[in-house]
């Protein structure tokens, strides 16, 4: 049987991997919790301060594995998951500094203002680390915040790791992820790496 040329309406995205097209509704406030083996991967590529900011810790599966590994985590989000600390809007203006890194997986229509916010609060030499889509590194839109502040590395994974609509994981991703790690005061190039 010949290959399907025309295909049907998911093919395009079925093949390029990297869209964020799916059946499904996107969850309303974009909640996709994340599989806590992407943060102890992170772990084993990157050292950070004592005290870390998971500022969209959703029901905690990066915050435990962090507390586990000895941080000191202030784990806050938006809305009410049943772990830390709920209500907390970190983009207002009212959160204008932190003595330490922060990491998270932000809600991704947020992403550049999360990033630009934690570097605007955090003192030189600390770091940020998102967990965001790999297609985050393209469009017109994002071009001038890694001009302006470059991340030091973007780390590649090379297996998919699930981010689970409403904390729900099934074993199954059809989007590429990386973990992209700022240096507040880094002005270098950009280096690429591939994990897992």
């Amino acid at each position: 049987m010949g290959k399907d040329w025309i295909g049907n309406k998911n093919s395009v995205y079925k093949t390029l991997g990297s869209s964020s097209h799916c059946d499904e509704e996107r969850q309303n406030e974009d909640y996709y919790a994340t599989d806590p083996k992407a943060i102890k991967l992170l772990l084993g590529l990157e050292s950070f301060s004592k005290n870390i900011w998971e500022c969209a810790c959703g029901e905690g599966h990066m915050s435990i594995v962090l507390q586990e590994n000895g941080y000191n985590v202030k784990s806050t989000d938006l809305f009410d998951r049943g772990f830390g600390e709920h209500g907390v809007d970190f983009l207002s203006m009212g959160n204008s500094e932190w003595d330490g890194d922060i990491i998270t997986n932000p809600p991704y229509k947020y992403a550049q203002e999360f990033i630009e916010k934690a570097l605007q609060i955090i003192p030189i030499g600390n770091k940020v680390a998102m967990f965001l889509k790999v297609q985050f590194l393209e469009g017109k839109s994002r071009k001038s915040l890694f001009v302006l502040h470059p991340p030091k590395t973007v780390y590649i994974s090379s297996s998919r790791i699930e981010c689970g609509k409403n904390g729900v994981f099934k074993n199954e991703s059809a989007v590429a992820y990386a973990w992209f790690v700022w240096h507040k005061g880094y002005s270098g190039t950009t280096e690429l790496k591939w994990f897992n």
